[in-house]
């Protein structure tokens, strides 16, 4: 399987006071791709599509599967970076 990597990026070649932009990554863990058969040296996965976290954030069931009891690292990462830019026209007073 190959990695994928998604970016979306929008143009902020305006360099004023008035721009600003931050980057926002999404991680979403998608189906497992752990070998069950690899000691028989065989190919089988159990088709688990999507990493569903047995616990909270901050525990050690956030890094395990509860549709398939793997690790998260078994799971395909997929990383969504996203530039935002927002802009503030200058305010006139005359």
């Amino acid at each position: 399987m190959k990695k994928r990597q998604v970016v979306v990026k929008k143009d902020c070649s305006s360099r004023s006071s008035n721009t600003s932009s931050s980057v926002v990554r999404t991680v979403r863990y998608a189906e497992c791709q752990k070998n069950h058969a690899a000691n028989l040296g065989g190919y089988a996965v159990d088709g688990c599509r999507e990493f569903m976290a047995n616990g909270e954030e901050g525990t050690n069931g956030a890094l395990t599967c509860a549709a398939c009891g793997c690790h998260r690292n078994f799971h395909r990462k997929e990383v969504e970076t996203e530039v935002v830019c927002e802009y503030s026209p200058p305010n006139f007073n005359h």
